[in-house]
């Protein structure tokens, strides 16, 4: 009697048994493919974040001047140790085309090599692509290599391979070096004006040109303030609410603050 009493309560342990088995395995399987689904989706959300880093280019000035946007504001960069024909000189407008289409609206990187006399960041533009703007203009034959201010030897190399191509402006009989025009352009009064910069845009800054020489600049003190005044009685001077000294251009430019837009132009 026994015995049967303990048959049916066998059969019904060995249902649940199997039942709580198999929700074992489910659960454990389900555990084993979470950690693959993480790892797969990581990598993604990395790419989404490099494509946004470095600095937006918002305008091209010509083919060798760009505008970045850093922390808000335009930043404008010369390239270091090129020189494009400048706008009334053959290729002049195909190198900034050639710019613009590299490199405008997209997020690249910066390489900081100096700040020039105008306010100016010199520096190298890397393309998205991981490509190098200064050299890829030069290579297509729409810059020089600028060897009064550059010894690069990558950029002497990829001159002499756009000449020997024939490659952009390497095409005619005898392309002029935008120094030489900017210095045809000044006429024998001015020998000793920048070389490195159009006579228009030079003429655009000139109290910053005046006191290229040692001059004295104001700047504000506060802790967001990046530029630096011509004159101590510019309004937005007076909007300072820290400390306003008295330092020199070269300091100012070391401290990478840019010209006033107001006073300096």
């Amino acid at each position: 009697m026994m015995y049967l009493l303990f048959m049916p309560a066998c059969k019904h342990l060995n249902r649940l048994t199997v039942w709580l088995l198999c929700l074992g395995l489910l659960f454990g399987c389900q555990q084993s493919q979470e950690p693959k689904q993480e790892t797969s989706q990581g990598p993604a959300t990395e790419q989404e974040e490099a494509s946004e880093t470095g600095y937006k280019v918002i305008a091209i000035k010509d083919g060798d001047t760009v505008e970045l946007l850093k922390d808000g504001k335009p930043l404008r960069v010369r390239l270091q140790g090129v020189d494009c024909p400048e706008k009334n000189q053959d290729y002049g407008t195909r190198a900034r085309q050639f710019t613009s289409d590299l490199a405008f609206g997209k997020f690249v990187q910066l390489v900081v090599h100096d700040v020039d006399r105008y306010g100016r960041t010199v520096g190298e533009i890397i393309l998205p692509d991981g490509r190098n703007l200064n050299h890829e203009l030069v290579k297509n034959g729409f810059a020089w290599h600028y060897t009064a201010y550059s010894k690069d030897q990558e950029l002497a190399r990829l001159e002499a391979e756009a000449r020997a191509e024939k490659r952009g402006l390497w095409e005619g009989p005898s392309p002029q070096a935008p120094w030489e025009f900017r210095q045809s352009r000044r006429g024998k009064g001015t020998a000793t004006t920048n070389p490195d910069v159009d006579p228009e845009e030079e003429a655009a800054a000139p109290k910053v040109t005046a006191l290229a020489k040692g001059g004295k600049v104001v700047i504000c003190q506060s802790k967001g303030s990046k530029t630096f005044h011509v004159d101590k009685d510019c309004h937005l001077v007076g909007q300072c609410k820290s400390t306003v000294a008295s330092i020199t251009l070269a300091q100012a430019q070391k401290e990478k603050r840019t010209p006033c837009k107001v006073c300096a132009d």
